[in-house]
């Protein structure tokens, strides 16, 4: 392996969301001597929060010790975060990663590592109310450096920030070289893409048509957080 060479681990989960997974994917695979894993229980399919199936290449059991680790997002992490054997996992991979990555609500998961505290971090706009219950200072910028720990919004912000992951590790030169081989170049027809930017009505449907699942996340949190809470005082 090459001095620039480096082994992505990227953690998979039922109910994950797609974009969050396969955007970073598509960038850190792309660049060269990097060499990417999906992780999970098992090799069997994970299925995604919109029914698609992808298949894990290594298992939680047999991973080798990752230099970037990879958490997304999606649906799933409510039963994500109460998993201790996947908590368990990211918790031991992050000692010895050199840099660790949440993608939109994959943060929430750092977060139940025990990741986050006194740490800033993103998330998705409709999570962002829950970090503090992991001990983080709530970022709302797309965006979020803390050290070595990468944080984004929600899932089209996994691309930014893998970009600037790969900026920072590997280069400029290199993320604009993968920039321009995926001609990301985005120009959305409307100007909705935050709760600050889209129409009040918009935003209010949103929230709406979601709020059985908040109120899931948030019980899910809670007892997450509780977890973490008496494995520290343990």
């Amino acid at each position: 392996m090459s001095e620039k060479a480096l082994s992505v681990g990227m953690i998979m989960f039922p109910g994950i969301t797609q974009l969050d997974l396969t955007g970073p994917l598509e960038v850190l695979s792309s660049v060269p001597d990097w060499k990417v894993e999906l992780v999970a229980h098992t090799l069997q399919p994970v299925v995604s929060g919109r029914g698609f199936k992808f298949s894990p290449t290594q298992t939680f059991d047999r991973a080798p010790q990752y230099d970037l680790l990879v958490v997304p997002g999606g649906p799933g992490v409510d039963v994500a975060i109460l998993d201790e054997p996947l908590v368990s996992f990211v918790r031991k991979q992050a000692i010895g990663a050199r840099y660790v990555f949440g993608i939109c609500t994959g943060s929430l998961v750092l977060g139940a590592a025990g990741l986050l505290t006194g740490r800033r971090a993103s998330t998705h706009w409709q999570a962002v109310d829950f970090l503090p219950s992991f001990g983080a200072i709530a970022s709302h910028e797309r965006m979020t450096v803390d050290g070595s720990l990468f944080t984004s919004g929600g899932v089209t912000a996994g691309i930014d920030m893998a970009l600037e992951v790969v900026g920072i590790i590997a280069g400029a030169d290199v993320a604009q070289g993968v920039q321009l081989l995926l001609e990301y170049d985005p120009a959305p027809p409307f100007n909705a893409g935050t709760p600050r930017t889209a129409p009040k009505d918009v935003v209010d449907k949103l929230r709406t048509a979601s709020s059985g699942r908040y109120l899931d996340r948030a019980e899910a949190v809670r007892k997450a957080a509780a977890h973490l809470s008496q494995s520290a005082v343990a």
